[in-house]
Formats: structure tokens, C-alpha cells, sequence
């Protein structure tokens, strides 16, 4: 099921900025979290860089908190985590958050159109679609993420949760 929606050329071009970071680009300008929703197409609604999550505490607890109760969105999340290997891994995350608790029309645009995006934005390693805020919690997250996982953006999970 397809919706005939496509991706703006801006999303393409900050998707293939947040997977190829280089070691020369300075960190405060590193785009963290991208917020994207249906309008004509997928477009870009609001970014937050490094530098504009200084203050924050808890980066993954900021993220949680994008996620409103009755509205869909598309998020593409650089997220930074350490596994059992103590090897640290920053990878991008494609996350559909389509709550339950949103109308069946937008839940089903965001669903159909995300076929668009799967076909736009390529090399993703982790791709999921979230519907409650139980499937968003800190330790089911991180095992989304991989069975390894012991932190996530600097803080403790609970491996197997």
C-alpha cells in the first residue's frame, strides 16, 4: 500500500549528512534528532542539532518527549550507544511513531507513505515503527537496537527488558 506522497530533497540531503559524518565536522553543528511530517510530501518540521541540546541532560528522554500522543511523525535520530563490547556506536534510526491513540487517517497516511521514505532513504540500519509509548521506553529501545546494548546516549539499560 502505497500514497502516492514522496520525500522533499531536503530530508534526502540531511539523511545522507547525518550518515556521513566526518571527523573534521565540528560536533555542536551535528544534526542529533529530525522531525518530519506529511504535508505535500515528507518534509522536514524541525531539527536539533548538537549545539541546541548542550543544556539537555538526557538526550534520549528529549527525544521520548517529541513524541506527542496524537500526533504521527517520522523521526530520523542519530542515536549514540555502548554495547557489551565497550565498543561505542552512533547509528541513525528511522523511527514511524504512530500512536494508537492518534485518528485512523493520519495513522494510515504516515503508514503508506513511509514506503517512500524506505525507498528514499537507503543504508538505514535500524528501521522501526513505534505505536505506544511502552515500545519507546529506554530498555526497549536499546534492544531494538541490538541484545549488546548496556547504554544508551550515556545511560545504564537493563539488557534484555
Amino acid at each position: 500500500m502505497t500514497s502516492g506522497v514522496t520525500v522533499s530533497e531536503e530530508v534526502k540531503t540531511i539523511y545522507n549528512k547525518m550518515k556521513l559524518v566526518k571527523s573534521d565536522d565540528v560536533e555542536e553543528d551535528r544534526i542529533r534528532i529530525v522531525v518530519c511530517h506529511v504535508v505535500e510530501e515528507i518534509e522536514v518540521e524541525k531539527i536539533f542539532r548538537q549545539k541546541d541540546l548542550e543544556d539537555v541532560g538526557d538526550i534520549f528522554k528529549f527525544f521520548q518527549s517529541l513524541l506527542l500522543k496524537d500526533q504521527c511523525r517520522y523521526f530520523l535520530y542519530d542515536c549514540h550507544y555502548q554495547t557489551k563490547e565497550h565498543s561505542r556506536k552512533e547509528d541513525v534510526v528511522l523511527m514511524l511513531w504512530a500512536p494508537d491513540t492518534a485518528t485512523i487517517k493520519p495513522r494510515l497516511k504516515y503508514a503508506a507513505s513511509k514506503v517512500a521514505l524506505d525507498k528514499t532513504i537507503v543504508g538505514i540500519k535500524h528501521n522501526f515503527q513505534v505505536n505506544d509509548y511502552g515500545d519507546v521506553d529506554r530498555d526497549t529501545f536499546a534492544d531494538k537496537l541490538g541484545k549488546n546494548v548496556l547504554k544508551l546516549e550515556g545511560n545504564p539499560v537493563t539488557p534484555g527488558n
